[in-house]
């Protein structure tokens, strides 16, 4: 299959083909996906979440991400690559994120980075795409803005917000983002927003009109318990599979039938 480049997503939204896009964390699971066809694989910064236990994205550091990007890329031929950008790592200062930016291409393999913010980022997303590193933009909900927000909440239920987030649409196409999330939006908003921009629209909680969609693959898994949110939909119930096996295992391990004969060594 043909590698997945910045360009070949401006050609499918040009054609009026689905983005497709999970996240992944490590080398065997991303092999998977790779083998698949997923179009974009992104280390996103949810690895906070569901590798690491924080309670949100805002702990996971540089080193975090990079560690887990180079495993990705290591796994990954066909998808394109795109590296999440933790907080602080370019909320500081132009140089600090463009020098952030680049290690994700340069240290650990990404072919792309994400990073948060509208209006107010566009100047950051300006300097790395004028060094020649693809960015992709993520509007509305913006998780490492949970604080600000109040909580977890779709965005652009109001005019003011609608209005916003038109503006932080155009603003990040502008700066030159080859594309942009959409996260936990209303669906006519997002609609109107992909009708409007050049860039592609990926979107999560941002109904069926965008030109992509992207869930956590952990979400997609139903690995994760607890809240839900209402744009998650679980293809299949893996720790009910990894329990059952597991317990067999233990099972045969106190009844002395595994090791048997056919894996065993004499």
């Amino acid at each position: 299959m043909e590698k997945v480049t910045v360009t070949s997503l401006h050609r499918m939204k040009a054609e009026g083909q689905m983005i497709t896009m999970l996240t992944s964390y490590d080398y065997p699971m991303t092999r998977i996906l790779d083998e698949t066809g997923v179009d974009v694989i992104l280390v996103g910064d949810s690895v906070g979440n569901v590798i690491l236990g924080y309670s949100n994205t805002l702990p996971v550091t540089m080193e975090e991400m990079l560690h887990h990007t180079r495993a990705v890329s290591r796994g990954c031929t066909r998808a394109l690559v795109v590296g999440d950008m933790p907080f602080m790592s370019y909320q500081t200062g132009l140089e600090e994120a463009k020098r952030n930016a680049g290690r994700f291409l340069k240290d650990a393999g990404a072919e792309a980075v994400k990073l948060e913010g509208g209006v107010n980022m566009a100047e950051v997303i300006k300097a790395i795409v004028d060094i020649d590193i693809p960015v992709m933009a993520h509007i509305g909900l913006t998780p490492q803005s949970v604080h600000r927000m109040g909580g977890y909440k779709v965005q652009g239920r109001d005019e003011k917000q609608r209005l916003q987030l038109k503006q932080d649409a155009r603003a990040v196409q502008e700066a030159g983002a080859f594309s942009v999330v959409l996260e936990c939006v209303p669906s006519s908003l997002a609609k109107e927003i992909t009708s409007e921009l050049a860039i592609p629209t990926i979107g999560i909680g941002a109904g069926i009109e965008c030109d992509g969609q992207v869930l956590v693959l952990h979400d997609l898994l139903g690995l994760l318990g607890g809240f839900r949110p209402k744009f998650v939909k679980s293809y299949v119930h893996l720790p009910e599979i990894i329990s059952k096996a597991v317990k067999q295992y233990l099972d045969e391990v106190r009844a002395r039938t595994f090791p048997d004969e056919p894996h065993a060594f004499k």
